[in-house]
């Protein structure tokens, strides 16, 4: 048996203009029918070309809207929404650092105020951003609905009856068999049922469908495609995020004032949507690898934590790892950083301690080299016994490499060979001045050095239990030999982030049925022929053109034909002597009848 592949419609022979007239109509007949039974395949809405010499205002506003609502530009919409989120990944965000728009501001005087005008330092609440949103938002659904109206019709619906020529169709075979042909249309409706196509009998032919999931995996991704928004915007509205570093033995309680820094979207409540919780750093555990060409590279990072869920709730022990937070509620508490702690006392010329805590200091590389300011605002008394502030600039690396290194910068990142550089001011650090100050960073502005004998900034080197003694008996700072670690914890409260994962996996799902899944339809009669032999026809077509559907169909036809087997080719018959032929035949002996139907496929090979 042989199936037959096709690409385009039989041409019909030159002849008279009458029967060349005929044969257009009959030509023009048979793709209106292959129409109606290639029709609805797909969802896709038929795009006509609008009459635009003759639009008025109600008809360019429907123009627009198909435009709009088309798949196509969905799409562009959708590349043009990556695109510009690229701005906010590349240039610095208000909402995110202000600290980092602010040097750029200060770095590059021309570019910022082109970018102020553009939205750039807010991308995401820019309005142009917010246009391209909506408007995705719009094309979606005004794309998906009538869409997926007209599938759920089609499934309700039943697949059309067979074309008159099935001859046309891309995949196409025949044979002839002896058996009824009520039998074969009965053994092809249950073999089409079988194979999971929705098939019925139309006629003198059966006529079945599948592959609707194709569709259904197109309007899923879609759909998909909506919930992922809607869950995004969502998202921004109710989304909080603070950051807080706290040092081993002290604690944090979820509110407002005791964060270092926070954000949330324009209907956060602090009042009703801040989860009650709290919790204090009993340890922190940090392993590093030793050798190799990893050394240095963290293996844990691990805070032990105690927490209570409420103002009354019961304390309870975890433990937070990386990409492994705390979940309570909707809140969840991740840890984000590390760093080091060193205990700092601070004396008076009288030996009265007027400072002594433990003062985090920032990494500024991998080895966790780090710096920070000590800072004395209340309590302190000079020589003169007037009251002054102290500051202090302290330089930490947890791994000395020792005064041959030539540099004060950390070997290891785990605590071997600890050093605390300090450099010693004193004055007025604008503590009180009403502007906020980092403390990390320290004013100078008021703030006189300590000399040394040569006249030079005073600062010391010191390893743990060492002392430095200020000039002119100013008093002292003893480097503790206590050294403690700090943990940054971000806490973030994103609504809608289950939704938005469900609506990726879908969209994942949808796209994977729309790509790989083929609609196709499958036809099947038998009728008898004019030798009372039943002449059984099978063709496919598919949406578009592809080896799966021949291959089907040859799979189907090979089946079926095991039910119907081929009958022999009929005999020619003679045909009615010519008087004005002496032989007395019109033609050859063994020309054949041109009423037989061919009998490809009658064999089996």
């Amino acid at each position: 048996m042989s199936t037959t592949s096709k690409t385009g419609p039989e041409h019909t022979p030159a002849g008279s203009e009458g029967a060349a007239s005929d044969a257009a109509a009959r030509e023009r007949e048979q793709d209106q029918d292959l129409g109606a039974a290639g029709s609805q395949l797909s969802t896709a809405p038929k795009e006509d070309l609008p009459n635009l010499p003759a639009l008025g205002v109600i008809g360019w506003a429907r123009w627009f809207w198909r435009q709009l609502t088309s798949m196509r530009v969905a799409l562009l919409l959708l590349l043009l929404l990556s695109l510009a989120a690229i701005p906010g990944s590349l240039v610095p965000q208000t909402g995110v650092d202000q600290t980092r728009v602010a040097d750029f501001r200060e770095q590059h005087e021309f570019l910022a105020p082109i970018y102020d005008k553009l939205g750039l330092f807010n991308v995401y609440s820019s309005v142009w951003f917010s246009a391209i949103y909506i408007l995705l938002f719009i094309s979606l659904i005004g794309c998906i609905t009538p869409r997926t109206w007209q599938f759920v019709g089609q499934l309700r619906g039943r697949p059309p009856g067979a074309p008159k020529r099935l001859t046309r169709l891309p995949a196409y075979t025949t044979w002839r068999t002896e058996a009824d042909p009520e039998q074969v249309r009965e053994a092809a409706l249950t073999l089409l049922r079988k194979r999971r196509f929705r098939a019925h009998r139309v006629g003198d032919a059966v006529a079945a469908e599948k592959g609707y999931l194709r569709e259904a995996g197109n309007l899923a991704f879609h759909l998909a495609l909506i919930v992922m928004l809607i869950a995004f915007a969502w998202g921004q509205l109710f989304k909080f995020e603070g950051n807080k570093l706290i040092v081993e033995g002290q604690g944090f309680s979820n509110a407002i004032p005791q964060y270092d820094d926070r954000k949330f979207g324009n209907l956060f409540s602090v009042d009703e949507d801040l989860e009650p919780f709290s919790f204090d750093l009993k340890d922190f555990k940090g392993t590093y690898e030793r050798t190799g060409p990893n050394k240095g590279t963290p293996r844990t990072y691990e805070a032990d934590l105690t927490y209570n869920e409420g103002a009354y709730g019961e304390e309870k022990k975890t433990t937070v790892k990386v990409n492994e937070p705390l979940r309570i509620g909707d809140a969840k508490v991740y840890l984000v950083s590390h760093g080091y702690a060193p205990v700092v006392t601070v004396r008076d010329g009288d030996g009265k301690v007027v400072f002594k805590d433990a003062v985090p200091l920032l990494p500024l590389d991998s080895n966790v080299t780090s710096s920070g300011v000590v800072k004395v605002l209340d309590g302190y008394r000079n020589a003169e016994g007037e009251r002054e502030q102290l500051g202090f600039n302290a330089f930490f690396v947890p791994t000395f490499g020792g005064s041959q290194s030539g540099t004060m910068l950390s070997q290891f990142p785990g605590l071997d060979y600890p050093v605390l550089a300090l450099s010693a001011y004193h004055g007025d650090l604008k503590a009180d001045s009403g502007i906020p100050q980092s403390v990390y960073q320290m004013d100078k502005t008021k703030m006189k050095e300590f000399k040394d004998s040569d006249g030079e900034l005073f600062k010391k080197m010191l390893t743990p239990g060492e002392t430095m003694t200020l000039p002119g008996g100013a008093g002292s700072v003893t480097f503790e030999k206590d050294v403690r670690e700090w943990a940054g914890f971000q806490m973030v409260q994103e609504p809608g982030g289950g939704w938005a994962l469900g609506g990726s996996l879908v969209a994942i799902a949808g796209l994977a049925g729309s790509l790989f899944i083929q609609r196709r339809r499958v036809w099947v009669r038998a009728v008898e022929g004019p030798d009372g032999v039943t002449v059984v026809e099978m063709a496919g077509l598919g949406r578009s053109e592809s080896a799966t559907v021949p291959e089907e169909l040859g799979d189907l036809a090979g089946i079926l034909y095991d039910q119907a087997p081929g009958a022999p080719d009929p005999e020619p018959s003679p045909e009615p002597s010519d008087p004005s032929d002496p032989s007395g035949s019109s033609g050859p002996p063994d020309s054949p009848d041109p009423q037989a139907v061919p009998a490809e496929g009658a064999e089996k090979p």
